[in-house]
């Protein structure tokens, strides 16, 4: 999966989370809206579709999407 594919995926999976017409790249989830609980349920799809293990000391890294797109890639080894 190309970079980009994987951000729109991404960007998707907060989207339907959130309940938010539009996820910008780098604005923080916290100014869109995005609590904690909404975070963990962002995280919990992620690992579910992309079958990865986000351990809790990496959730504080779930600041954006950009971070967000950077954690997974690493994750899939891209």
């Amino acid at each position: 999966m190309a970079h980009e594919e994987l951000r729109d995926a991404l960007r998707e999976i907060v989207a339907e989370v959130a309940e938010l017409d539009e996820v910008p790249d780098s604005k923080p989830f916290k100014d869109l809206g995005i609590d904690s609980m909404m975070a963990i349920e962002i995280v919990a799809e992620v690992e579910r579709r992309y079958k990865i293990k986000i351990p809790e000391q990496e959730l504080e890294q779930v600041r954006d999407l950009d971070s967000v797109v950077s954690l997974v890639a690493s994750k899939l080894g891209k």
